[in-house]
């Protein structure tokens, strides 16, 4: 029996997959706990058309996200900070402060949690780098300057 997956089932197969099965698995099993839908020619036709809408949608914010990423790589992003003596700053600049500053100075809304800050968390004056995970394997990597306030 053909069946279409409507989400991944461990040693069968991956979500919108259509694969053959026994027909005992597919009505005693598959079916009934909604893991599954036969596969019938209307069905085929229904599955296809969303396969083709999924991919239009992704190729849309592919489109858009490697927009964003254009406009992001090489942007400086300086953000002024409180500092002891020995340019050891009070606190650290996290994420967070990257996802403000990016707002501010370039009008940019990102996430805060799509930002990688390398070390996680900087603790002294001077350049680093960010990079920001705009979609799948979409990225962007902006400069940072922390300096005395």
């Amino acid at each position: 029996m053909e069946i279409i997956l409507k989400q991944d089932v461990q040693n069968l197969g991956y979500k919108d997959e259509i694969v053959t099965v026994k027909n005992g698995y597919a009505n005693n099993y598959l079916l009934p706990m909604g893991y599954a839908i036969i596969a019938t020619p209307t069905n085929k036709k229904i599955h296809a058309e969303n396969l083709k809408q999924q991919a239009q949608k992704e190729a849309k914010i592919r489109k858009d996200a490697e927009n964003l990423q254009s406009v992001l790589n090489g942007k400086s992003v300086r953000i002024a900070t409180k500092v002891g003596e020995q340019g050891q700053l009070f606190g650290a600049v996290n994420n967070i402060q990257v996802a403000e500053a990016l707002m501010a100075q370039h009008n940019q809304d990102i996430d805060r949690k799509r930002i990688v800050v390398d070390g996680s968390k900087i603790k002294e004056v001077g350049n680093y780098t960010a990079i920001i995970n705009i979609y799948k394997d979409v990225k962007a990597e902006i400069n940072l300057e922390v300096v005395a306030e």
